[in-house]
C-alpha cells in the first residue's frame, strides 16, 4: 500500500479531529503529500470511522493513483494549495468559532499575538460552492503568505510542514476564532497593531539569554 504510514496518520489526525469538536459528521477532510501523490479522505467518509485502506491516492495533477473510494470532494481545494504553497500537510474543518468568524467576517484580525504563527491577519475567502474550481481558487488566493485562511460561510484551512503542524494550527485558528467571538460579547476587542506584532518577531528573534547566578 502506497504511502502506508502517512494513511495511517490521517486516520488518526482525523479521529483526532472529531474528538476536539472540530467536525462533524462526514465534514471536514485532511491531505497529506509525500513528493509527487498525496493521501485524501474519502468523499462521505466520516473521520472517525476511516482505516488507512479507505484514504485514496492521487497525483498533484488529481488522477486516482490507488484506492477503491472517491476522494473528499475538495480535493482540486487541496491542490491548489499544494501547488502554491510549500505545505506538505493540510485540515479543512467545520469548526464552530471558525464558521461563525467565516459567516460574518471578512478577516480574523489580530487579537492575540500568537495570530503570527498563522501569518497575522486569516483571511476570509470568497464565498463558492465546494468542490469547485472557483474555491479552489478563491482559497489559493488567500492563502498567500499564511498557514490558514477561512472559508466564507464554510469553515477554516490550514496547512504545515507535517500532519501535526498543520492540526496544531487549526487547533490554534479555533481557538483564536474563540477568543475574538467571546470577546466581542463583552466589548470591542482590542486589535494589536502592526507594530506591535513587529515587535513581537523582534522579542522573538533577538531575545537575550536567560541570565546564569555567578
Amino acid at each position: 500500500m502506497r504511502m502506508a504510514e502517512l494513511r495511517r496518520e490521517l486516520c488518526a489526525y482525523g479521529r483526532r479531529a472529531v474528538d476536539q469538536g472540530l467536525v462533524i459528521g462526514t465534514s471536514g477532510n485532511l491531505s497529506v503529500r509525500d513528493g509527487e501523490l498525496v493521501a485524501v479522505t474519502p468523499s462521505g467518509g466520516a473521520l472517525d470511522r476511516l482505516t488507512p485502506d479507505m484514504c485514496p491516492v492521487v497525483d498533484i495533477e488529481g488522477y486516482l493513483v490507488e484506492g477503491d473510494h472517491p476522494p473528499s470532494s475538495e480535493t482540486p481545494m487541496h491542490l491548489a494549495v499544494y501547488a502554491s504553497t510549500n505545505a506538505e500537510a493540510i485540515v479543512h474543518t467545520h469548526s464552530v468559532f471558525g464558521t461563525v468568524v467565516a459567516s460574518t467576517m471578512s478577516e480574523l484580525p489580530p487579537v492575540h499575538y500568537n495570530a503570527l504563527i498563522l501569518g497575522g491577519v486569516v483571511k476570509v475567502a470568497e464565498y463558492a460552492t465546494y468542490g469547485t474550481p472557483e474555491l479552489a481558487a478563491n482559497v489559493r488566493a488567500a492563502m498567500a503568505g499564511k498557514r490558514a485562511v477561512l472559508m466564507a460561510n464554510h469553515g477554516g484551512v490550514t496547512i504545515g510542514a507535517s500532519l501535526e503542524q498543520a492540526f496544531e494550527a487549526t487547533r490554534l485558528l479555533e481557538w483564536l476564532c474563540e477568543v475574538y467571538v467571546r470577546a466581542l460579547s463583552i466589548g470591542r476587542p482590542a486589535i494589536l497593531t502592526e507594530a506591535q506584532l513587529a515587535a513581537v518577531v523582534d522579542r522573538t528573534l533577538n531575545s537575550p539569554p536567560f541570565p546564569r547566578r555567578p
